[in-house]
């Protein structure tokens, strides 16, 4: 199989975060047999031993675009308003249900679909002037390459380039499949996250074969919004790169590692401020910006990809804090736990909704509903290496049995031969 992939970027020193994930997916591609090319939409076409790069067809005007987006938003604080679904009463939360999520109906449009003046520019000068450049890109790799089975886009803004999925179909005959990763967050009622771009307004997104999502709970939502197909695909990770390292000594007791607080703030305060407080014998550290009070607990330098492995594995607890809007939407994966896991972390996580399709709690992973529950567990685990110990192998087995980016790749490639 030969599949071209447009990628929201394959530049690794930008702040896209499913971008380490898409390494790791184009590279468990190549490693079952798939020939990939990769072309991304913003930055520079960057070129591995795993796949081809193909071009960005419009290089320097993403780049401006971006630019004056960001420098507007900077001088006028143009944002529009960031809705998270709303807190689950404390009752519930304990209990870690499940909340419905908002559904913003028709294609791309509906309620809560509030888009920013330069958001909307922006949208609308690409439209004009990127669109056609990237079906004139897409029409000369597929004219060029006519064994090429299907186009995957991942992740980019797909308000950005309407019609091109559609002038890919009709011009070549292939399935063009689109992977949203952000699922529900970037959904038109979450409004995505303050920083990104909002990829649904304006957009269709019945002009795709399917769409691909993150989550198991949003393809209703996909679907409102017009989607045909919806299939779910889970985040991974490669054991290879996250693998357990040899370190000195485990001198960290708890450390979190992730940016902002934005959808989480509660639990950041009830996992780490809050105990960090009150075991003032444990060392807390985290490695992030942006996460406000976090108590005792010491902020890291941040050095290298491969640093943060050495903290994961420095660490005897490792904590998940997922978003709400992931957390609270059933099935809706994120990176995090299966990265943790495959480094044989112990891992103490927020609620999560539908966390046992993929790890046993109590067996490959401690969730806590409270502040007081959190101190209790650390203050367990702290004192009971072996539990420890044995929560971190079983999820590194668990990974290595259902989750890796090799078992993903193999679930995208069934995918794709039902369109081919």
């Amino acid at each position: 199989m030969k599949l071209l992939f447009v990628c929201a970027s394959l530049d690794l020193t930008q702040p896209f975060s499913a971008t380490p994930a898409w390494w790791q997916l184009l590279k468990a591609l190549y490693e079952i047999g798939v020939d990939v090319i990769a072309t991304p939409y913003q930055g520079p076409a960057i070129e591995t031993l795993w796949w081809r790069a193909e071009p960005n067809p419009a290089k320097w005007q993403g780049d401006t675009f971006k630019f004056l987006r960001d420098t507007a938003r900077k001088i006028t604080g143009d944002q529009p308003p960031v809705q998270s679904p709303p807190p689950p009463p404390p009752h519930d939360m304990e209990r870690g249900s499940l909340h419905p999520l908002p559904i913003a109906m028709g294609k791309g449009e509906g309620e809560g679909t509030v888009e920013s003046p330069s958001d909307r520019a922006v949208r609308q000068i690409a439209q004009t002037l990127i669109a056609p450049l990237w079906a004139k890109h897409l029409d000369r790799i597929l004219t060029k390459q006519p064994d090429i089975d299907a186009v995957i886009f991942l992740t980019i803004p797909l308000n950005h380039v309407v019609g091109v999925a559609a002038d890919i179909q009709r011009k070549h005959g292939k399935p063009v499949l689109y992977y949203d990763g952000d699922v529900p967050a970037s959904l038109p009622n979450m409004q995505g996250f303050a920083s990104g771009f909002r990829i649904y307004q304006g957009a269709n997104p019945a002009e795709y074969t399917a769409f691909i999502s993150n989550s198991q709970g949003g393809g209703d939502a996909l679907k409102a919004l017009g989607a045909r197909e919806v299939h779910t695909l889970y985040y991974g990770a490669d054991p290879d790169v996250f693998s357990p390292v040899e370190v000195p000594a485990q001198d960290l007791d708890v450390m979190f590692y992730g940016h902002g607080r934005e959808y989480r703030q509660q639990w950041i305060e009830a996992m780490i401020t809050t105990p960090s407080n009150a075991l003032p014998e444990a060392r807390f550290a985290v490695r992030g910006t942006k996460l406000g009070d976090l108590g005792r607990a010491q902020t890291l330098p941040y050095l290298s990809f491969s640093k943060l492995r050495e903290y994961a594995c420095r660490s005897k607890i490792n904590l998940c804090i997922t978003r709400l809007a992931h957390a609270s939407v059933y099935g809706s994966s994120s990176s995090r736990p299966f990265e943790l896991s495959s480094m044989g972390c112990c891992i103490v996580a927020n609620p999560y909704a539908g966390i046992e399709e993929w790890f046993e709690p109590g067996k490959e992973v401690v969730v806590v509903a409270s502040a007081a529950e959190a101190i209790d567990r650390y203050d367990y685990l702290l004192r009971h290496d072996a539990e420890r110990l044995a929560l971190g192998r079983a999820a590194r087995e668990r990974v290595l049995k259902e989750h890796t980016f090799r078992h993903r790749a193999r679930q995208l490639v069934d995918i794709v031969r039902g369109y081919i």
